[in-house]
């Protein structure tokens, strides 16, 4: 596995987070609060503001949004990085047809252009921004999202085909289950080889039918995770998505999570505690997915999001339990995943 030096013969545990959105982005807030190598894996269907316009202005080009708002997460704090992460969030202003683009979108569009591979740009605006991580797409392709939608018409049983990842994200029947079309797409070679020297995946927080499960209807990212030896999470969010999961309770997005990916073992799930009002039935979810489950407070306790430090101090728990007997020392032989909280330090000289 990939190992980076840290003290006398240490290395930072290799962390893979797979999503998109607004849960990536706190992911990886929370990520970068560890001593651990970040590759955020993200989604390549948005086709809804910026994104779509670019998507429909520049054929063949992917979506750019969720993989600015990833870069923008790991941004460099203070000087130069901290500029141009607020830089590649800010939307221009004024009229035309720059109006509402991300700064960062066009960079990124750009880049893709000059350098003639979407990896070479993200990795070049990674140095840019003096990233904490590497950020990659899930395909080398822009793709869309199906979805099978009921609750449409005056038969609640009929199923009805709906096309798009906003469209999806907003319709007011029930999705039953997504696709990607193209079907089958290959997968980011960069992903697969950052999957299989992992120790840790994470997949979740996000909108669960277009961030989280894609990842799982690519087949070579779907084996991947399946074969590896890494110790694999998934993070609950803290409330249904009005439209996507409505209604939903936390045991049935594990349900539908091992419906698109059957046969999928995880390891562990983290939940809010404040979000699960009936714990029992979670268990015996996770259980199904071979998963024990993680009750901790990794809520902002205003609003259904998740709270990066509190979830920072959550993920270094499970990392903690991933050393093996015997590998930690004591003292100077042992090091801090979390720098500089004790809340969040485990030994780590040797990972799995």
């Amino acid at each position: 596995m990939k190992a980076a030096a840290s003290g006398a013969g240490g290395r930072r545990p290799s962390v893979v987070t797979l999503g998109g959105g607004h849960g990536l982005h706190v992911m990886l807030s929370a990520l970068r609060r560890l001593d651990v190598d970040i590759t955020a894996v993200v989604t390549v269907a948005d086709d809804g503001g910026s994104s779509g316009r670019l998507r429909r202005d520049v054929p063949g080009i992917l979506p750019p949004g969720d993989l600015r708002m990833a870069l923008a997460a790991l941004a460099a704090d203070g000087g130069d990085g901290d500029l141009l992460g607020r830089t590649f969030q800010h939307r221009f202003t004024g009229e035309g047809a720059l109006t509402g683009h991300p700064v960062g979108n066009i960079v990124l569009v750009g880049l893709a252009q000059v350098l003639g591979d979407p990896v070479a740009a993200l990795d070049a605006a990674g140095r840019l921004l003096g990233a904490r991580g590497r950020v990659l797409p899930m395909a080398c392709q822009p793709l869309d999202i199906i979805a099978d939608v009921t609750g449409l018409d005056e038969d609640p049983t009929a199923v009805r085909q709906i096309r798009g990842q906003v469209a999806v994200a907003a319709t007011p029947g029930d999705v039953r289950a997504v696709r990607l079309s193209p079907p089958g797409p290959a997968a980011c070679p960069q992903a697969v080889a950052a999957i299989e020297e992992a120790d840790l995946i994470t997949l979740g927080p996000g909108s669960w039918f277009t961030s989280v499960l894609p990842h799982l209807l690519v087949p070579e990212l779907a084996t991947a995770i399946a074969r590896s030896t890494a110790h694999r999470l998934v993070v609950l969010n803290l409330a249904p998505q009005p439209g996507e999961t409505e209604g939903f309770s936390p045991e049935q997005h594990l349900d539908v999570l091992s419906a698109h990916a059957p046969g999928l073992r995880i390891d562990t799930v983290l939940a809010d505690r404040h979000a699960v009002p009936l714990p029992g039935r979670l268990s015996t979810a996770a259980g199904r997915l071979g998963a024990t489950v993680q009750m901790d407070d990794i809520g902002d306790g205003e609003r259904p999001r998740h709270d990066p430090q509190a979830l920072s101090a959550a993920l270094g728990t499970v990392l903690a339990r991933l050393v093996r007997p015997g590998d930690g020392g004591t003292g100077s032989d042992r090091r801090a995943v979390a720098g500089g909280s004790a809340e969040g330090r485990s030994g780590a000289d040797r990972w799995r």
